[in-house]
């Protein structure tokens, strides 16, 4: 049976991919304003054509160094910003995006009070208006949004099943219907944001996945 068979390779698909980009960033998100805004970052340094490993480590750097919330983030040099991500590895982009952390903490700060959440009132349920709003951050754009949408809809459920075109590419690879409303029952109860995570890692594999998860 053809749903059987896709409920399988979804198993061995989180077996495999199965980590959020926020876990391995060290983000234990919840609904409270630190962690959203570190997501914030870490969609931010995701944004740009690098290796995600160097995002993730980049976005550890800068919580090490103190700048874990955006009245820190705001507070800082810019130089304070440069010198930490480039201790995470995140060198080719660090001046532009010391800029563009310190502007939109400044405008976190000023439009929503430092805390995501009213952002996430305004855009009263509807994820379109969430991905509007967010691009207004600097140095987030499509991808950007489309990656914090991906990751936060484990605590923002009304976002969720959020599948971008990335994620859908990686359903495609595995054979996989490529609607997110028949992906999303085929995940079943498995995080939304686990889901899609795993699915864009493997969209990103460069080589042929193997057979563990393809078979």
């Amino acid at each position: 049976m053809p749903q059987a068979r896709h409920q399988e390779k979804v198993r061995r698909l989180l077996d495999s991919y199965g980590r959020t980009y926020a876990e391995e960033a060290g983000i234990r998100l919840r609904n409270t304003p630190q962690p959203l805004y570190r997501l914030l970052v870490l969609a931010v340094l995701l944004s740009v054509r690098i290796r995600s490993g160097i995002a993730v480590a980049a976005a550890r750097a800068l919580y090490d160094a103190g700048l874990g919330d955006p009245k820190r983030m705001a507070a800082a040099t810019w130089q304070d910003r440069v010198d930490a991500l480039g201790r995470g590895g995140y060198r080719r982009y660090d001046e532009g995006t010391s800029t563009q952390l310190g502007d939109g903490a400044e405008l976190l700060i000023s439009t929503y009070g430092g805390d995501l959440r009213r952002l996430r009132e305004e855009a009263d349920g509807d994820a379109g208006a969430l991905r509007r709003l967010l691009r207004k951050f600097p140095g987030l754009g499509p991808a950007g949004a489309d990656i914090f949408l991906r990751e936060v809809q484990g605590v923002w459920p009304e976002v969720a099943p959020y599948l971008d075109g990335k994620a859908l590419e990686g359903a495609r690879r595995l054979g996989l219907p490529d609607e997110p409303g028949k992906l999303a029952r085929l995940a079943g109860d498995a995080d939304p944001a686990v889901f899609a995570a795993a699915l864009v890692r493997l969209a990103l594999e460069k080589k042929t996945p193997g057979q563990g998860v393809t078979g």
